[in-house]
């Protein structure tokens, strides 16, 4: 896969391959392969089932950056943790704050977030994201991309059933918008994948191995 982030050339633009490479992105592991040949940079629904640090997080950033510089169209980042917002949020703020505007709302109260529509890029967790749609946000049809991270969580019992009344809503109200919704272990991926209508990428590739091992009175011994 040397140099294989030379195929985004031409299909990005210049200014995200540009701050990729200024990140040290050279390579693309094989689940953002596997995205882009899915279509999505086309705007294709998708949902990405790989283990934690193979790279789920930049197959959304490229999704969002599509849509709102060659779209002109907003993206929503949902996230199940208000902690997770504000990782994401200052991550996207050093990499791409010079040329997309970011917001993040997490609060609790009972709000439409007007001020919201000046944005491009927008971090919520689900239960915002569901007072936005109850109050008839006008600008949540300007939405061309939703990320749904963490979408196993629609199994947590607290949290699930907001999550799936969401995407239940947003599927009906932005008919033409794009999901991508990443997690790291889904238990019927390939249900999900068909109520998400979206290609399920699943790929095993680990950038760390994964070891098992048992630690007992500071002796770690790692199986074989």
């Amino acid at each position: 896969m040397d140099d294989s982030l030379n195929i985004l050339k031409g299909k990005l633009a210049p200014k995200i391959y540009e701050i990729l490479s200024s990140e040290g992105i050279t390579n693309l592991r094989p689940a953002q392969l596997k995205a882009i040949n899915a279509g999505l940079l086309e705007g294709k629904n998708l949902l990405i089932c790989t283990p934690t640090a193979s790279g789920k997080t930049l197959i959304a950033e490229l999704a969002m950056l599509e849509k709102i510089l060659k779209s002109n169209q907003k993206a929503v980042y949902v996230l199940p943790l208000k902690a997770l917002a504000n990782e994401k949020f200052k991550d996207f703020k050093r990499k791409y704050g010079e040329i997309i505007k970011i917001a993040q709302s997490t609060g609790d109260f009972d709000s439409n977030d007007s001020i919201l529509g000046t944005y491009d890029l927008i971090l919520l967790t689900p239960e915002k994201l569901d007072s936005i749609l109850r109050h008839k946000t006008p600008w949540i049809t300007d939405v061309g991309v939703f990320v749904i991270d963490e979408i196993h969580l629609l199994n947590d019992v607290s949290r699930g059933p907001t999550t799936e009344v969401v995407i239940t809503l947003l599927k009906d109200i932005c008919p033409n918008a794009q999901f991508i919704s990443l997690s790291a272990t889904i238990g019927n991926p390939e249900e999900l994948s068909a109520w998400l209508n979206a290609t399920l990428i699943i790929d095993e590739f680990r950038p760390v191995q994964l070891k098992q091992g048992i630690l007992y009175q500071n002796n770690l011994e790692f199986f074989e």
